[in-house]
């Protein structure tokens, strides 16, 4: 078995090296999705919602067990102590579990909303800085292809949560309880998550009824307005689970978002407008003349702006489709709707 572990410098040459070698092996699927190897047992393994485990040893230090991910099987440690969760971070949090490093990119930032005092791994710089905080296990999502699962691996064990369970936030957070080796955990805070959305959708119902409801994005950068569809990882939540009624446009889209200029903003038919910035905050300089759109007379001869019924949420917690976050949106929801 490959001693996992602190590597000096020349080892991160050899991993960057040894890397590229890997990624020009292998074929590139299109929209960047991971591309199934030819082996017939992986591409089985692959589809099941949850890893698979095969020949578990006794809990003990050292030991280790054989789950099935999405570019087939890993060794994992039974008890991992220090876990890198590639933007899976929110769930690690959900079930009490530390990560040795927090997700981050240089143009999207974090999750901010979950607090982490953790160090910040760069995603788009060099694997070294993961490298040297030593971890034993690394879970990553869909985010992550061929080539960089195999970057990672060279790390620690990596286990790439399969295709299958991406769209399920419920699904996601069962297996990464199950490659964390704690199920039990992952059931107790899934059950509590269910009563807490069934008790939410219930008083949102009550509050609401058949309304509309249109999730909106400023894009900052380039002054546009994104609407959020039905099938959005983020927000889809709020139609799927919590029960609010999309406005027909959302309702209809298979894509997760579309751009749409302001003169279609009044078609939307929406009894409320949900919209927060997709970076900074509502006061960041930067997104002052973004937010000027909102002044706009389009917006203010809306029937949901004269009545009252835009809400400005904040954007970290609801560019997350993960567990902690769905369950901010919730009581965001409940703040707003139910007096």
């Amino acid at each position: 078995m490959i001693s996992w572990g602190r590597k000096c410098i020349g080892t991160v040459v050899l991993i960057v090296a040894m890397s590229a070698i890997a990624a020009c092996g292998n074929n590139k699927a299109a929209d960047g999705n991971a591309v199934q190897t030819g082996n017939k047992a992986e591409q089985t393994a692959a589809a099941s919602a949850a890893p698979a485990e095969t020949g578990n040893k006794p809990s003990s230090e050292g030991a280790t067990r054989t789950i099935a991910g999405e570019f087939g099987e890993v060794e994992v440690p039974v008890n991992p102590q220090r876990v890198a969760a590639i933007y899976l971070e929110d769930y690690l949090k959900a079930l009490g579990v530390t990560p040795v490093v927090q997700w981050y990119h240089p143009s999207w930032g974090k999750q901010d909303y979950l607090n982490l005092d953790v160090p910040e791994f760069d995603i788009s710089g060099s694997i070294e800085a993961l490298l040297d905080k030593n971890p034993d296990l690394i879970i990553a999502d869909g985010g992550v292809d061929a080539a960089k699962y195999e970057q990672y691996s060279l790390v620690a064990p990596t286990y790439r949560l399969p295709e299958s369970v991406l769209q399920d936030s419920r699904l996601i957070l069962t297996a990464v309880a199950d490659a964390l080796g704690i199920p039990e955990k992952g059931k107790a805070v899934l059950a509590e998550y269910d009563q807490k959305v069934a008790d939410g959708k219930a008083a949102l119902q009550q509050a609401l009824g058949q309304e509309k409801v249109a999730v909106i994005r400023l894009n900052v950068a380039d002054k546009t307005v994104a609407l959020f569809g039905v099938k959005n990882r983020f927000t889809g939540v709020l139609y799927n689970q919590f029960g609010l009624t999309p406005v027909p446009m959302a309702a209809e889209m298979t894509e997760f978002q579309s751009i749409i200029s302001e003169e279609v903003i009044p078609e939307l038919q929406a009894d409320h407008i949900i919209v927060f910035p997709d970076n900074g905050e509502w006061d960041t300089a930067a997104n002052q003349e973004a937010i000027r759109i909102l002044d706009g007379p389009l917006w203010k001869n809306l029937p949901a702006v004269k009545n009252g019924n835009i809400y400005r949420m904040e954007r970290s917690h609801w560019q997350s489709g993960a567990i902690t976050a769905n369950l901010m949106k919730l009581d965001d929801l409940l703040k707003a709707f139910v007096k």
